[in-house]
């Protein structure tokens, strides 16, 4: 697919193919609200972990029981990828949110039950109201959490301290860190990941240990470990850079690609070559994003 987007904006619902189920997940195109639709990043998320789901550390005999919180969860596809893989997941959103994702989740939950006879290996999926920095939210859902996930979570400037906090807060000392993000504004984007390598050992996922079909070139994933003085005196590298991320635990070598700090994949360095659909949707996306940002 390369430079194809994965999911149009402006349809009522996208049909997709996971761990051998058929996922159904509604979006709402006219919503004021960014989390109801289905952004490419969580499309890519959940066939990365299909593809990287026979071996290593996402394997279901890995995972199964893995207590696991997804953030800005939106439409949810991102939780059904690690529910399908055997973990116990608390998709969160804001209240505004929650009735088409609760909608998505109880929908997707039944038909995968009832087409599944060996239903025992489906994890379990619930859902849950959560506002960054929310203290109360936070202490409702129990943490720490083996993974916490999040797919486009960030599109603005002023999240990133609140998704920090949040993060921190829900985390342990062996907590990983999944994020599938889509870079459309470079400053964001250097913010964001300056504030991540000062409080985690941040590795990117190879472009090769992604589904073929499903990746694009400005979207990314990152595996972080929260930093420790342990890790540090175990001579993990806390050097800044980002390294590259072997899912299948048989090393990690540097990504020469992040390392130079190229920006090639973010929508501002390639606003020029821009085809009319991509126009059309940052066009529409900035024009919700001034609706959905408060400034």
């Amino acid at each position: 697919m390369d430079h194809e987007r994965l999911n149009s904006p402006s349809t009522s619902a996208i049909s997709l193919e996971v761990m051998g189920h058929r996922l159904h997940i509604s979006q709402d195109p006219n919503s004021k609200h960014l989390g109801t639709t289905v952004w490419d990043a969580s499309m890519v998320f959940v066939k990365f972990l299909e593809k990287n789901s026979r071996k290593g550390r996402f394997c279901p005999s890995k995972l199964k029981g893995k207590k696991v919180i997804e953030l800005g969860a939106g439409c949810g596809l991102a939780g059904f990828g690690m529910a399908l893989l055997g973990c116990d997941v608390v998709t969160t959103d804001q209240v505004e949110v929650l009735p088409l994702l609760m909608r998505n989740v109880e929908r997707n939950k039944s038909w995968i039950l009832q087409s599944n006879s060996d239903s025992g290996s489906l994890g379990s999926i619930t859902v849950a109201e959560l506002d960054w920095g929310n203290k109360e939210h936070i202490r409702a859902v129990e943490p720490p959490f083996d993974y916490i996930i999040g797919t486009d979570v960030v599109y603005s400037e002023h999240l990133l301290q609140p998704l920090m906090e949040t993060i921190t807060a829900l985390s342990g000392p062996r907590t990983k860190i999944l994020i599938g993000y889509e870079i459309r504004s470079t400053t964001v984007h250097e913010k964001m990941m300056e504030m991540w390598k000062s409080n985690f050992i941040v590795k990117t996922v190879s472009k090769s240990k992604m589904d073929s079909k499903y990746q694009h070139p400005s979207i990314h994933l990152y595996m972080m470990d929260p930093k420790t003085p342990l890790i540090a005196e175990a001579g993990v590298s806390d050097n800044g850079n980002e390294e590259e991320e072997d899912v299948s635990n048989r090393g990690e070598d540097e990504d020469p690609e992040v390392r130079s700090g190229s920006s090639s994949g973010s929508l501002e360095a390639t606003s020029g070559s821009l085809d009319g659909w991509e126009t059309r949707r940052c066009g529409a996306m900035a024009a919700r994003l001034l609706k959905d940002v408060k400034l």
